[in-house]
């Protein structure tokens, strides 16, 4: 499994430089499989899995490893304190 596409600023990894950026959709599916990969390997356990969401209040992407029957959030990246503290910053003072 090859999720060097996720992280193109690895360390040891050589990869040329691009004149044409990556369509956003290519990104988005890249991502998907990247994610599909994790998943399958049941690195989190055969019950819980890996989710990418974007958090509406500050247009973040959040991380987070779900329990697939009952929905518990097991850990989350960003933690959740830290999206509320950056949705209190971009309110207006």
């Amino acid at each position: 499994m090859d999720l060097t596409a996720i992280n193109r600023n690895a360390t040891g990894i050589h990869v040329p430089a691009l004149d044409v950026t990556l369509d956003k959709a290519a990104e988005q599916r890249e991502v998907v499989q990247a994610v599909k990969a994790v998943n399958g390997t049941e690195m989190f356990g055969p019950e819980n899995e890996l989710c990418f969401q974007r958090d509406p209040e500050t247009n973040r992407f959040v991380v987070r490893v779900v329990n697939r029957k009952t929905k518990e959030v097991l850990s989350q990246v960003p933690e959740e304190y830290v999206l509320r503290l950056a949705a209190d910053m971009k309110k207006p003072g």
